[in-house]
């Protein structure tokens, strides 16, 4: 296995997206060549993707690396391995490049949801030692206006 981080979009990697992200959530859209883009040329954004010894995208996830007034804060999306090659390190190896880019971009802390429902998960972040932060997220959905 190898990590990359993705400087360009290829149909390949349009193609894994769209195998990948309904894995992670149920609602997921589907991605087009341009979405993907626009997510690797945004310049907070980091996007990485694993890849088998056959080539194969085989898991991903986003950092997104921001300034605010008091700090550098980072925050890693989206992070989802193929239910096939799940168990090898993959979700492991992409979270720890992540902060480690997050480490090198200045940021002085890293955040990430995950659902009570992906239990793996949280078990693999709480391993490499995030820490359930007791807070209260809102949010806004912007088109519940036009319900």
């Amino acid at each position: 296995m190898r990590l990359e981080i993705v400087r360009e979009v290829t149909d390949e990697l349009v193609d894994a997206f769209n195998r990948l992200l309904p894995q992670h959530s149920r609602g997921a859209r589907t991605v087009s060549h341009a979405d993907l883009a626009a997510v690797v040329a945004a310049p907070s954004n980091t996007v990485l993707v694993a890849r088998d010894d056959a080539g194969t995208s085989v898991g991903t996830t986003t950092l997104v690396v921001y300034p605010t007034a008091s700090n550098v804060l980072a925050r890693i999306e989206d992070v989802v391995v193929d239910a096939a090659a799940r168990g090898r390190g993959i979700g492991a190896a992409l979270t720890l490049a992540a902060i480690e880019l997050a480490r090198q971009a200045g940021a002085v802390q890293v955040e990430l949801n995950s659902g009570d429902h992906r239990q793996a998960a949280i078990r693999l972040y709480t391993r490499l030692g995030f820490v359930k932060f007791p807070t209260n997220t809102f949010r806004y959905t912007l088109d519940q206006d036009r319900a």
